[in-house]
C-alpha cells in the first residue's frame, strides 16, 4: 500500500511538473491529454488486473495515449498573426494585426 501511494505521488508530481513547462498551446494539450489519460488508465488497470503492476502499466500507457492525442487534435492555426480588438460599444473581436503584422513581438528586427 505504501509503495503504491509513493507510486502516485511521484506520478504526480512528475505529471505537474512536466505541464508546467509547457508553453504552447500544443503542449498544454498533449500535457492535458497525458494527465486524463494516466488517469483513465490507471483506473482501467486497476479494474481489469486488480494488483499494482496493472495499475503502472495502465496509467504508463493511458498517458502515452493521452499524450498523443492531445498533441494530434490541436487545431493548426493559420500563419497569420491574430490581434484582439475592441470595438467603441465594448464588444471584442479579432483580425489580422495592423502595422508590422505582428504585433509588439512579432519580428521583423
Amino acid at each position: 500500500m505504501k509503495f503504491r501511494l509513493t507510486a502516485v505521488a511521484v506520478s504526480a508530481l512528475l505529471a505537474v511538473s512536466v505541464a508546467g513547462c509547457a508553453t504552447s498551446e500544443q503542449n498544454v494539450r498533449g500535457g492535458t491529454g497525458a494527465l486524463i489519460g494516466g488517469g483513465l488508465g490507471a483506473i482501467a488497470g486497476q479494474a481489469l488486473g486488480h494488483d499494482t503492476k496493472s495499475t503502472v502499466v495502465g496509467a504508463a500507457g493511458g498517458a502515452l495515449l493521452g499524450a498523443a492525442i492531445g498533441t494530434v487534435t490541436t487545431p493548426q492555426g493559420g500563419t497569420q498573426n491574430l490581434c484582439r480588438y475592441q470595438r467603441r460599444d465594448g464588444s471584442i473581436y479579432t483580425a489580422p494585426c495592423e502595422g508590422n503584422g505582428g504585433g509588439a513581438y512579432g519580428g521583423g528586427y
